[in-house]
């Protein structure tokens, strides 16, 4: 295990390895914000984070390189969790004896170890409740910080420093770093926790559901007596990690067990609008411009989470209907020849099917294009062909990617992209497997009908799929804002 790192005043220039991904780009922005020097590397970086370090004034150099440790010399070296074992600047810096840390123990040391952490975890949600949560203590004039594992459009970026007694971070259960394979959020030393589902995941380092729920029990019983736990008790998987649980658990959802529960549920095209109730009794309206029933499950979340920490739901309710979203996360990328072109980070089953009826709420009278990349270290895998299947089977019409470096898995444990596309025609949808960007958008362009959305869902880049589509369809080939 590494030392302990230097404390923040004692620290002049820090130095990131692999700087350019979502959480270890927002602790580098906020480093610099507090004033130190910030350097980095990574194999490349690309918008939005891109952006957001060169706004920071961070310089980054591309590739990995035992020269970037030497001018000038660090006075500390954050190592990411994408990087591996054998990466020749992280081994330059653990064998030249220059002080390292991992991201998580770095966001401890640095900003949570005076504050109380606010640690939003789950399968599905993380980043939407995280940015709701986050809004809400600003719009209560509580000056939260905040680590985000996407661009939230209220803050205009993916951190906020802020000055209050509360920071809200993203807490997820996958490997540390590479010297150190427990899960991130154990690190963070909760008092607050959010979880919002429990399924399996991350296939590439647990091998069942039931490891990862050991992984959020042992969470559960770090948080003190005196902390809140909201959970998403609806769900079976859930219920099952609580046992574990020494502070209180307060129970959120659908179902009259809870006792936060949403009610009264309208869907149309400008969003969600429910009731919330607290054991029982009405204790606010909620106009929330988010789409799906996932979405309202985040915003009861954070209105009972934020109840703990002091803010009544009728503020909560006013902060709810301004929030402006998350990019990545339904975001309307632009709009052409009848074609509505949306961007979702969706990656699971469960988040593929969410996405879709949300979506069709949204656009009832669209013809609903699903086009998905397999691209996670689970998507990529069979585990779920079946699920894949009946999640996509929603949409009108379903276009699917090769699976992403497929070549880097044993052919008997690939997904296999054409067996989701029978099944979806088994269901009676409409299906193809047509390999290449180039393939799907010649597909849409060609069977688009004027009054068309076509749904996007990778957790990466896609080839840069949306400009393509929108530049082929005339329309703008950049973000519309």
């Amino acid at each position: 295990m590494p030392p302990e790192p230097p404390p923040l005043e004692g620290l002049r220039h820090v130095h990131f390895i692999a700087v350019a991904g979502t959480g270890m780009g927002s602790l580098a922005c906020m480093l610099a914000g507090r004033g130190l020097r910030v350097t980095g590397s990574d194999t490349g970086a690309y918008p939005p984070m891109s952006e957001q370090l060169a706004a920071a004034g961070i310089e980054i150099r591309l590739g990995h390189s035992p020269e970037n440790l030497l001018d000038p010399r660090p006075d500390l070296v954050v190592v990411g969790n994408a990087v591996r074992r054998d990466n020749p600047e992280a081994r330059a810096a653990i064998d030249g004896g220059l002080p390292y840390v991992s991201f998580p123990d770095a966001v401890r040391q640095f900003f949570l170890s005076d504050r109380h952490p606010v640690v939003v975890t789950g399968t599905h949600g993380k980043t939407t409740t995280t940015s709701l949560i986050a809004w809400i203590l600003t719009r209560a004039g509580r000056d939260p910080g905040a680590l985000i594992g996407g661009v939230a459009r209220n803050f205009g970026g993916s951190f906020r420093l802020g000055g209050g007694d509360c920071f809200v971070i993203e807490g997820d259960e996958y490997d540390t770093a590479f010297f150190d394979k427990t899960p991130k959020f154990w690190h963070y030393a909760a008092e607050s926790v959010v979880l919002t589902s429990c399924e399996f995941d991350h296939a590439d380092i647990y091998s069942s559901l039931e490891q990862i729920q050991a992984a959020f029990r042992k969470l559960l019983a770090g948080v003190p007596p005196g902390g809140r736990i909201v959970a998403a008790t609806d769900a079976a998987s859930v219920r099952a990690v609580l046992d574990s649980a020494a502070a209180p658990v307060e129970g959120y959802g659908f179902d009259p067990a809870a006792l936060w529960r949403a009610t009264e549920l309208e869907f149309g095209p400008g969003g969600a609008r429910f009731r919330v109730l607290r054991d029982g009794v009405g204790a606010a309206r909620v106009d929330l411009p988010l789409h799906g029933r996932h979405n309202v499950s985040n915003a009861l979340a954070a209105v009972a989470v934020c109840a703990g920490l002091g803010v009544e739901p009728e503020t909560s309710a006013a902060a709810l209907a301004e929030f402006a979203g998350v990019k990545r996360r339904q975001e309307v990328r632009g709009e052409a020849a009848g074609v509505v072109v949306i961007d979702d980070f969706a990656h699971h089953p469960t988040a593929v099917r969410e996405t879709i009826a949300a979506l069709r709420c949204a656009y009832p009278e669209h013809r609903l294009w699903a086009i998905f990349e397999p691209r996670t270290n689970t998507s990529r895998r069979r585990y779920f062909e079946a699920e894949f299947a009946e999640a996509l089977a929603g949409a009108d019409e379903v276009l699917l990617a090769d699976v992403y470096r497929g070549e880097d898995l044993p052919a008997g444990e690939r997904l296999r992209p054409e067996r989701v596309a029978q099944g979806v025609r088994a269901a009676g949808g409409e299906a193809s497997h047509l390999g290449t960007v180039e393939a799907i958008v010649e597909r849409l362009v060609r069977g688009h009908r004027g009054r068309d959305v076509a749904l996007i869902m990778s957790n990466g880049a896609f080839g840069g799929i949306w400009q393509k589509l929108l530049a082929e369809l005339g329309g703008p080939p950049d973000d519309p804002e």
